[in-house]
C-alpha cells in the first residue's frame, strides 16, 4: 500500500547547539537518531535576527531576494519568494498550516506576516514580553497544534516556538534558558505524539524536520557575528533518510523548504529560482544486491530458467520470465514444477538452474553502470557493505572473484538464512552482522522482489531496476544507475 506523505517543520527560536549538545532533550534526540542533527552556518551577508534567517528557513531562498533584513519586514519581497505553507496552498491547492506566537510571522505586525496565506492559521500572541508569557504562548500554541495535527489532515505545518530566545534575551543564557528549551522539547514530544496517533497514521509517511534560526551570546542577545550566534542546527528524520546518516555536504537553512517540498515529492518550479536543495546523506552501511543490481546477471538468470523449463517440455512466457528474477533457484524451481509437463522433482530442477547459471556467470559477467566505481568508493571511504544476493554461494564466489570481496564485510547467499527474498530474513542477517540496525542501512536492488525483502526489513530504498520496472513510494527512490549515488554524495574528501 503506498503511503501518503506528510511534513511537520517545527521552528524553536534562538537555540544554541552548545548548549542543545549538553540539555537533555530526549524528543529532538528522538527525531536525531532516526535520521541526523547537523549544524547550520547562518549564510554570509544574513544578519542574525530571527526575521532574516525564518524568511530563509520558510522560503528557500537568501537575504538578497526575500528582502527581509531585520525584525521589521519593510520592503519584504515575500510576495514574490512565498514560504512554503502560503506557496503549496495557492500553487498547488495543498492543505497546509501554520502556527506561530510571534506576531510579524502571522500578522500584519511590522510588516508581516511572513506566513501569507496557509490554508489554516493559529496564532497566540503573548500577554506580555516576559519569559513565562511566551512559554504560555507556546504551551497554547502547541495545544491548538496537537488538535490540528490530530484530527485534521495538513499536508505541510509549521510550528513555532519562540520562548527560549524570549528567554536569552530577558535572563542570558543560563539555568532559565536551559529550563525553556527542555519546554520546547516537551512541547515537540506532544507534537509528535500527536502525529503518532493520527487515525490514518500507519498509512501516512511523515517527514520531521526541527530547526533553529540563530544562537545567542552567552549573556543573551544576537545579531553578531560571533560563532555562538551564527551557528543554527537542523535535524530531520523522514522515510527518505536513514537512521544515524550524514549530510554529504553541509546544511544550509535555505534546504530546509527545499526538504519540505521534497519530502512532498514536489519538484520545485526553476522559476522559484530557490537557493536551497534536498539534503543528500550518507547512511552507515550500504547492503547491495548482486544480480542485476552490481552484475548485469538478470538477463543469464532469465536465460537458463528458459533452458531448464525448455528441457522439460515447457516454454516460459514473457510474464512467468518476469516473475522468475530476484528468486532463489528453489522458489524457481517450485514455479517450474508446476509448469511443466515432464514428470521432473523440484530438488531436480534446482540442482539444472543452478548448473547451469554458474555456468554462464563463469563464461564472463559484465559490471553495471557505476557499479566498480560505487564499490571502489565504498572501500575507499570505509563505509560498511555488505553482499546480500538470492544466488547460490558458488555463484556468489564466482561474481565476488570478479569484483573483490574485500569491499564487503558480510555476504549472504541463498541457504544462508531462514527464509529467501521476497521475505526480510537476508537483510536482517546481513545488517545484524554489521551491528547496525536495517533502519540506518540503504538497501540497493534491482527487482520487486529484492526490494519487497529491503523494505519488509526496515531499510530505505535506492532501486535500479534491471528488467522488471519499480515505482518510488516513501523510503524508495528509483533511479537508472548506481552512479546517481556517486554524484549525490559529491566529491571524495582530500586525503
Amino acid at each position: 500500500m503506498s503511503r501518503t506523505r506528510r511534513v511537520l517543520v517545527v521552528g524553536i527560536d534562538g537555540v544554541r547547539l552548545d548548549t542543545l549538545n549538553r540539555v537533555p532533550t530526549p524528543h529532538l534526540d528522538a527525531v536525531a537518531d532516526a535520521g541526523f542533527l547537523a549544524p547550520v552556518a547562518v549564510g554570509e551577508g544574513t544578519p542574525t535576527m530571527s526575521g532574516p534567517c525564518w524568511a530563509t528557513i520558510l522560503t528557500g531562498v537568501g537575504v538578497t531576494k526575500h528582502a527581509v533584513w531585520s525584525n521589521d519586514f519593510s520592503g519584504h519581497r515575500l510576495g514574490v519568494f512565498p514560504d512554503f505553507t502560503t506557496r503549496l496552498a495557492r500553487q498547488d491547492g495543498r492543505r497546509t498550516y501554520a502556527a506561530a506566537a510571534w506576531e510579524p510571522l502571522v500578522t500584519v505586525a511590522d510588516g508581516g506576516p511572513m506566513l501569507r496565506r496557509p490554508t489554516r492559521l493559529t496564532h497566540h500572541a503573548p500577554a506580555a514580553d516576559t519569559p513565562a508569557a511566551w512559554e504560555e504562548a507556546d504551551a497554547s500554541t502547541v495545544r491548538d497544534a496537537v488538535g490540528v495535527l490530530t484530527h485534521e489532515d495538513p499536508e505541510a505545518s509549521f510550528v513555532y516556538l519562540g520562548a527560549p530566545d524570549e528567554t536569552a534575551h530577558h535572563l542570558g543564557c543560563g539555568d532559565a534558558y536551559e529550563a525553556s528549551i527542555r519546554a520546547a522539547d516537551r512541547h515537540l514530544g506532544d507534537l509528535l505524539t500527536a502525529v503518532r496517533t493520527r487515525p490514518s497514521y500507519e498509512a501516512e509517511a511523515w517527514t520531521v524536520l526541527v530547526v533553529t534560526d540563530h544562537g545567542h551570546r552567552d549573556e543573551g542577545g544576537h545579531g553578531g557575528g560571533s560563532p555562538a550566534e551564527r551557528t543554527a542546527w537542523l535535524a530531520c528524520a523522514g522515510p527518505d533518510t536513514t537512521a544515524g546518516a550524514r549530510p554529504a555536504r553541509p546544511v544550509r537553512h535555505e534546504d530546509v523548504a527545499a526538504e519540505v517540498y521534497a519530502a512532498l515529492d514536489r519538484t520545485p518550479d526553476s522559476h522559484w529560482t530557490l537557493d536551497g536543495s534536498r539534503i543528500p546523506t550518507v547512511p552507515r552501511a550500504v547492503l547491495l544486491d548482486m544480480d542485476g543490481t552490481l552484475v548485469d546477471t538478470e538477463p543469464l538468470w532469465l536465460e537458463a530458467a528458459r533452458t531448464v523449463a525448455a528441457a522439460h517440455g515447457h516454454t516460459l512466457t514473457d510474464a512467468e520470465g518476469a516473475g522468475v528474477l530476484g528468486r532463489t533457484c528453489a522458489d524457481t524451481a517450485i514455479g517450474l514444477v508446476r509448469l511443466c509437463p515432464e514428470p521432473t522433482t523440484a530438488a531436480g530442477l534446482e540442482a539444472e538452474l543452478e548448473d547451469t547459471f554458474l555456468a554462464a556467470v563463469e563464461a564472463g559477467v559484465r559490471l553495471r553502470p557505476g557499479a566498480r566505481a560505487l564499490l571502489d568508493r565504498l572501500e575507499r571511504d570505509g563505509l560498511p557493505a555488505a553482499l546480500v544476493s538470492a544466488s547460490p554461494r558458488r555463484v556468489v564466489d564466482s561474481v565476488l572473484r570478479r569484483l573483490g570481496g574485500e569491499v564487503f564485510r558480510t555476504t549472504v547467499a541463498d541457504g544462508e538464512s531462514d527464509r529467501s527474498k521476497p521475505f526480510p530474513d537476508p537483510y536482517l542477517k546481513a545488517a545484524a552482522r554489521l551491528g547496525l540496525p536495517p533502519e540506518a542501512c540503504l538497501a540497493v536492488e534491482d527487482s520487486p522482489t529484492g526490494v519487497a525483502a529491503a523494505e519488509a526489513a526496515g531499510c530505505r530504498v535506492l532501486a535500479v531496476p534491471s528488467a522488471a520496472p519499480i515505482t518510488p513510494a516513501p523510503g524508495r527512490r528509483v533511479r537508472p544507475d548506481l552512479t546517481f549515488l556517486l554524484r549525490e554524495w559529491g566529491p571524495e574528501e582530500p586525503v
